[in-house]
C-alpha cells in the first residue's frame, strides 16, 4: 500500500459492548494535511460461512429470520469464529451445528473485509465438497433455522433475481465462481 494514502492512526476511545460487536473510535491523523479525523468503527469477530455442496451437487441452504431487514432470509451456513478458534474449524462447526452436514473435503475459497470503512473483521468462506446429513441441526438457542437443498442452477437463478440477497451469501459464490474460472466476459 502507498504510505502516501495511509492515515497515521492515534488514540484509541471506547464506545459500548453490544455482546456481538463493540464499537470504539480512533483518531487519524491525513496523510497530506495532518489534519485528524475520529473515526467510528465497529469491532467484531471474524466470520465464516460454507457452501457445502451434495455428492449430487446440491447446495446445502437456510432460511433464517434477519431482524435488519425483517425478513426471512435464504442463506448459507455461517456464523461467528469462537476466540481462538481456526477459521476452517469453524467453518466445519457451523455447518454441522446449523445444518447437521458434515463433509468429506473442504477448500478456503477466500477472505474479505465485510465492510472496511468501519469494521475491523474478516469473513473466510469455505467450499464442503460432498456434504452428507449425519445429524440432526443443533442450532443455538436464538437461531430459527429452516434447512433446504437446491441445485447449482437453481442457486445461481436465485442469486439473479434477488431470492438470495445477502452480501455475504453473494460473495461466497462469487469466490466459488472465480474458483471455477466461471467469470467471463458475456
Amino acid at each position: 500500500m502507498s504510505d502516501a494514502l495511509r492515515w497515521k492512526l492515534g488514540a484509541r476511545h471506547p464506545g459500548h459492548d453490544y455482546r456481538i460487536f463493540q464499537t470504539s473510535f480512533v483518531d487519524a491523523a491525513n496523510p497530506q494535511t495532518g489534519e485528524l479525523k475520529r473515526y467510528s468503527l465497529i469491532e467484531c469477530v471474524d466470520w465464516v460461512n460454507v457452501i457445502a455442496l451434495t455428492a449430487d451437487d446440491r447446495v446445502v441452504l437456510l432460511k433464517q429470520y434477519r431482524a435488519g431487514v425483517d425478513e426471512v432470509c435464504l442463506e448459507i451456513p455461517g456464523g461467528m469464529i469462537d476466540p481462538g478458534e481456526d477459521p476452517a474449524t469453524a467453518a466445519a462447526r457451523e455447518l454441522v451445528e446449523e445444518t447437521g452436514y458434515t463433509a468429506a473435503s473442504w477448500r478456503h475459497l477466500g477472505t474479505v473485509a465485510p465492510n472496511p470503512a468501519i469494521q475491523t473483521n474478516r469473513l473466510h468462506s469455505y467450499l464442503a465438497l460432498d456434504a452428507t446429513q449425519t445429524s440432526s441441526p443443533s442450532p443455538e438457542g436464538c437461531e430459527v433455522l429452516e434447512v433446504e437443498t437446491a441445485t447449482l442452477a437453481a442457486v445461481r437463478a436465485m442469486l439473479r433475481d434477488g431470492r438470495i440477497d445477502h452480501a455475504l451469501v453473494v460473495v461466497a459464490f462469487a469466490h466459488l465462481a472465480f474458483e471455477l474460472e466461471g467469470l467471463r466476459r458475456p
